[in-house]
């Protein structure tokens, strides 16, 4: 029997449906068109939230799945969005599912791999339907794509942002809501930390300025907030900036931090190392300022220039204030 595609989607930090969720639901609805099977979402989260978010995802796709989760208020969503969706597929054997390329997203895809026993294909950049999904993804720092999928035709795929464009449906699904069954994991909260969040955040800025090493230290980062502000932007780093902790890890971009595709992306002081250029390569216009005219971000900026971005980012800054004047 067929299976069907689910989509297990999030909420963000103003509590609404995350864009990336939205594109994932897209996503799904494609290629359940393509397979001729069944979509569906699944969203967990506290009961008085958690009708809205599945509105929100009702206008992709036909059928989402509500849970109920009072714990989600306390304890991590990863697991409970795994026993959420556990509960919400029922016995679906052959079913595919799909979530967003985040920390929740892939702690989320581990915990059902063990509890399925199939495989996950992480960071699929562009994913297709052949009898099962087929996943692209970029790997040696997108020097090669491969081509990969499952061998019995289902499994776990995870997508980073921009994969597709997010589109409604022509119309909304049905809500069905349901009520967690079981305990929530037990989970001892060691330390809290609250982090101040810019008014754009960086996984949906159309423009991201970036800092690495060159910028100096976490003073240096001040120039590059007035600069995203001109700009309408947010500020991101290289990891050589966030391990100098000179600005949170959120705002990471690269291998190991954050995917990002702007529609302009601004590199201050960043070499252009390969594990950088994972992150960031998708951006439409890549625009880098260094004084190593020898840097590798060289070889793949759309505009080099070679300088010190003390000089030319306030430039920059002043000639935007007079062309707003």
């Amino acid at each position: 029997m067929p299976g069907t595609l689910w989509a297990i989607a999030e909420a963000g930090p103003d509590g609404h449906l995350t864009k990336l969720s939205a594109e994932v639901a897209t996503l799904v609805r494609g290629l359940g068109a393509a397979a001729g099977r069944d979509v569906a979402g699944v969203v967990v989260g506290t009961p008085d939230a958690v009708a809205a978010l599945a509105g929100e995802l009702a206008a992709y796709l036909p059928r989402v799945v509500a849970v109920e989760a009072a714990a989600a208020a306390t304890s991590p969503i990863a697991a409970l969005a795994a026993q959420g969706a556990l509960q919400a597929m029922g016995a679906d054997p052959n079913a595919s599912i799909f979530m967003g390329n985040f920390p929740d997203g892939r702690d989320t895809a581990g915990l059902l791999m063990a509890a399925l026993g199939v495989g996950v294909i992480s960071n699929a950049g562009g994913v297709t339907w052949n009898s099962g999904p087929v996943a692209e993804k970029g790997v040696f720092g997108g020097r090669l794509v491969t081509t990969s999928s499952f061998a019995d035709g289902h499994g776990i795929v995870t997508v980073p942002l921009g994969s597709v464009p997010a589109e409604a449906a022509a119309s909304a699904g049905v809500v069905e809501t349901i009520v967690l069954v079981g305990a929530a994991p037990a989970v001892t909260v060691l330390e809290r930390v609250s982090e101040a969040a810019g008014a754009v955040q960086i996984e949906e800025a159309k423009v991201i300025v970036s800092g690495g090493r060159g910028v100096g230290g976490p003073e240096g980062f001040a120039i590059l907030d007035s600069l995203a502000e001109a700009l309408g932007g947010a500020v991101g780093a290289s990891r050589a900036a966030v391990d100098a902790g000179w600005i949170p890890y959120s705002r990471q971009v690269g291998q190991t931090g954050k995917i990002v595709k702007p529609e302009v992306y601004i590199a201050l002081g960043i070499s252009g190392a390969v594990q950088h250029k994972v992150g960031m390569q998708g951006a439409h216009t890549i625009v880098a300022v260094n004084t190593d005219p020898d840097a590798p971000i060289a070889e793949f900026a759309d505009l080099f220039v070679i300088g010190n971005l003390f000089e030319v980012v306030p430039a920059l800054v002043a000639e935007l204030a007079a062309r707003k004047a």
